[in-house]
């Protein structure tokens, strides 16, 4: 379902396409900046296994693992896949604080949803000395992650559109911790002189952000939308 949240036409995040060798990405993005890889692979097959219909039907009386949208609480909320698409995957209440927003994105029991995990196609990069690890998500217009950072790793949209924000690692974003990305957007975003906007694109599905390490970052579902992240550990 599409969303009312405004898509910014500006993309300041640098490009590639399947052109870039692994040597360059190396080179020029794996430990300096984010890239959107476009064209990179080919995930139809794995597309095909995330619609509505056919992940109900594969995980609706699962268990899926919530957390609460905000930067650093971890609370935890357990309900069965089918009840969190059908109840609480709706757009995002600007007014609710993170706190109170429920989020379902990684926490996935790789036993249950392995075999779906089996058909996604990686990006073809890695960071020496490290292993990814998948994590999997759906989520309502509006909602998203709040600035946070970790270690290095790709966000390749599935169904609908994802807009992403991003700071290096020496500049601290000015946000408040139990605040949704939609708030900050609607209340410290237009405040924000250029110098200090983030980086930030829109990516559709197929398109894949590469972020690395210690990066903040948050993120903007603006359509219902399904994701996964290849987190290099």
């Amino acid at each position: 379902l599409a969303g009312t949240v405004p898509e910014e036409p500006r993309c300041t995040v640098e490009r590639a396409d399947a052109s870039l060798t692994y040597s360059l990405f190396l080179q020029r993005f794996a430990f300096s900046r984010p890239v959107i890889l476009g064209g990179v692979t080919d995930n139809s097959a794995f597309r095909a296994l995330c619609t509505r219909d056919k992940l109900l039907a594969a995980f609706g009386p699962l268990p899926v693992r919530l957390s609460t949208a905000n930067t650093y609480s971890y609370r935890k909320v357990d309900v069965p896949f089918q009840e969190y698409v059908e109840h609480l995957l709706k757009p995002q209440d600007p007014a609710r604080l993170g706190s109170d927003t429920l989020y379902f994105f990684g926490d996935n029991n790789f036993t249950e949803w392995g075999p779906l995990f089996q058909r996604y196609v990686p990006p073809p990069f890695r960071i020496p000395g490290t292993s990814p690890a998948y994590s999997f998500g759906v989520a309502g217009s509006g909602s998203g992650v709040p600035f946070h950072w970790h270690g290095p790793g790709f966000s390749e949209v599935i169904f609908g559109r994802k807009r992403w924000f991003l700071y290096p690692p020496d500049k601290t974003p000015h946000f408040h911790p139990n605040e949704t990305t939609l708030a900050w957007l609607q209340h410290t975003y237009p405040t924000l002189p250029p110098a200090q906007r983030p980086l930030e694109c829109t990516l559709r599905p197929g398109e894949v952000l590469y972020f690395p390490d210690r990066w903040w970052h948050a993120t903007l579902n603006l359509d219902t939308s399904v994701f996964i992240s290849t987190f290099l550990g």
